[in-house]
């Protein structure tokens, strides 16, 4: 995974141990605690990149940020406290040495705190509420991220079917490796990230907090679980405890699902915050946090190398997904479970995972290839009456037979977005072409059960008046 001398290391959840690295000095399975307060320059420069890149996977397995995507470094030196002045020298040329050497899955995953615990490591035992495989590619200079819905139905090993946020209950980190590994045709899991949910609030609040579009008004009570959430629609500063609550929302007609398409757009919010200048005297404090509130078997190392690989990355080199599937039917089952679509899970793991498909598929049917009857969700965004149908009318001419208007977006965008809401990221690039404006998106916030959803930006009102003007 990583360049450098040559030293043998890691546990791969499936297949024992496996050379990820060639210089490994530490074998993080346990959380981040510096041993002494004395530091030579040199472990001072490892510090600062366990701290920034740990504050990166903190951010992912929340639905914040994992990555950063301006080259910070020289940014950041001027500004670090003195204790951290020597990355100036010795510490900045160290964190340079490591880089990626091939491609790497780590499996993330904000858990549900144990209370009432001496070891260390078992708080980390609860049942996952985020769970996230990101995918990290050094040739393609690329990102994947896959949001995991925590009630995905799965067989765990010497427990039988059930939900998927049990695993890491049953058996922590590397049963919850196995069981992700299992479900999404055999994928390797190379490491994994915990971190304790209740640490999100500390996060937003340690960036200053995130400007976010929250679609509706939100108001729910929770007496059991002590949430009452209050939210009112529009552009708004989330602060740590109503980034919480925006997540947390469960009362709308996606439950979970939307929980999982909110963690998408706190991610975009947090990769935002994190890219600008403005979060540079904050990072210390981040540093601090990620120290106290992660447990991974990365070791420094191979962080330094996802750091120095994500900090080069451009915006658009980050790709986010959903794992389709369908809600279980009333009755079907004695519990509601996402049901993880095949021939989806098998777009996806090929598409974002390099995982070829089990199963034989017809020429074209996973592929990415656009067919005339993909379904397509369309939304007006541009704040001028009739353009959804205006765009409906244009893809029939085009040859798309299934197509349906969805509620107006509550937002007004400039651009229009073409949504890979299944993962099909070349087939919303046909889209866009067929479209001739607007951006893809690629992540998955749109209608679920569309293949792909626009939202029609002015972009599009203004297109069509020039066409109006030159015909």
């Amino acid at each position: 995974m990583v360049h450098g001398q040559e030293v043998t290391n890691g546990d791969h959840p499936r297949k024992g141990s496996t050379k990820l690295l060639r210089s490994p000095r530490h074998n993080l399975s346990r959380r981040h605690k510096p041993k002494s307060k004395v530091f030579s320059p040199f472990v001072r420069g490892l510090s600062w990149g366990v701290g920034f890149m740990g504050t990166i996977l903190l951010s992912a397995s929340l639905g914040t940020a994992i990555a950063v995507y301006t080259p910070i470094a020289q940014l950041v030196l001027p500004f670090l406290p003195a204790p951290l002045g020597s990355l100036a020298t010795d510490g900045l040329r160290q964190l340079g040495t490591y880089s990626l050497g091939r491609p790497v899955n780590v499996l993330v995953m904000g858990v549900d705190r144990v209370e009432g615990t001496e070891n260390p490591e078992a708080e980390f035992n609860g049942r996952s509420d985020t769970i996230l495989l990101v995918r990290f590619e050094p040739e393609q200079g690329q990102v994947n991220m896959l949001s995991i819905p925590r009630d995905s139905q799965v067989r765990i090993p010497n427990v039988g079917i059930t939900k998927i946020n049990e695993a890491n209950a049953y058996g922590g980190g590397q049963l919850a490796a196995q069981v992700v590994s299992d479900a999404l045709n055999g994928v390797a899991v190379d490491r994994y990230v915990r971190l304790t949910t209740d640490t999100f609030k500390e996060l937003v609040d340690a960036v200053g907090g995130v400007n976010v579009f929250v679609p509706a008004d939100m108001q729910y009570t929770d007496q059991t679980q002590g949430l009452e959430i209050n939210l009112e629609k529009g552009w708004q500063v989330l602060d740590g405890e109503q980034a919480e609550q925006f997540v947390r929302f469960r009362q709308d007609q996606y439950g979970d699902i939307g929980r999982v398409q909110r963690q998408q757009i706190l991610l975009k919010a947090l990769r935002e915050k994190i890219q600008s200048p403005a979060i540079i005297p904050r990072l210390p404090a981040l540093i601090g946090l990620v120290r106290e509130h992660i447990d991974t078997n990365l070791t420094w190392e191979e962080m330094l190398a996802l750091m120095n690989f994500s900090r080069q990355l451009e915006p658009e080199n980050f790709q986010m997904v959903m794992l389709p599937g369908r809600f279980s039917d009333v009755g079907e089952y004695n519990r509601s479970y996402w049901i993880i679509s095949d021939q989806g899970k098998n777009q996806v793991m090929t598409e974002f995972f390099a995982v070829e498909s089990p199963v034989w598929s017809a020429p074209g049917e996973n592929d990415g290839t656009l067919t005339n009857n993909v379904r397509i969700a369309i939304q007006n965004a541009s704040g001028s009456p009739g353009m959804a149908r205006q765009v409906s009318e244009f893809l029939q001419t085009q040859g798309f037979t299934n197509i349906y208007l969805s509620s107006d977006y509550p937002d007004r965008l400039e651009q229009t977005q073409v949504i890979a809401q299944q993962g099909n990221v070349a087939g919303a690039n046909q889209l866009l072409a067929n479209l001739g404006t607007g951006r893809v998106e690629a992540s998955s916030i749109g209608e679920i059960e569309s293949d792909f959803t626009i939202r029609v930006g002015q972009d599009w009102l203004e297109r069509s008046q020039e066409s109006f003007v030159s015909n």
